[in-house]
Order: C-alpha cells, then structure tokens, then sequence
C-alpha cells in the first residue's frame, strides 16, 4: 500500500454541522478534505476569511474604496 492511500481525510459536512472522518456524506455539504479534525471543525471559519480576501482583492482590483 502507498503512503498516501493511508492518509485520514477529514471533512466539515454543511448539513449536520459535524466533522467526518473520511467522506461520508454526498459532495454536496462536504467542505473539505482537510488533514486534521481541528482544521475541518474551522472550515466555515476559513472559508469565511478567504472570501472577505477575495472581495477586498476585488475591490481593489476595481479601484473601490
């Protein structure tokens, strides 16, 4: 067996508000894969920050204020 097929994924699943380990549930309200427990329990969080990165980089792409 390879190295990476013994690799534990962790999922943040959008519906039940829970961390999975492995992917459990359909794509669809699965955020992820993440290496830890830790990092997928702050998923909304990180997807959050990421996204107010993108606007502000849009913003000042645009030459907005």
């Amino acid at each position: 067996m390879h190295e990476a097929d013994d690799k534990t994924e962790y999922y943040f699943n959008t519906h039940t508000r829970m961390v999975e380990k492995g992917r459990l549930s359909p794509w669809e309200h699965l955020l992820g894969p993440y290496d830890t427990f830790e990092e997928a329990s702050k998923a909304l969080e990180t997807a959050e920050k990421r996204s107010d990165a993108w606007d502000e980089a849009d913003a000042d792409w645009k030459g907005e204020d």
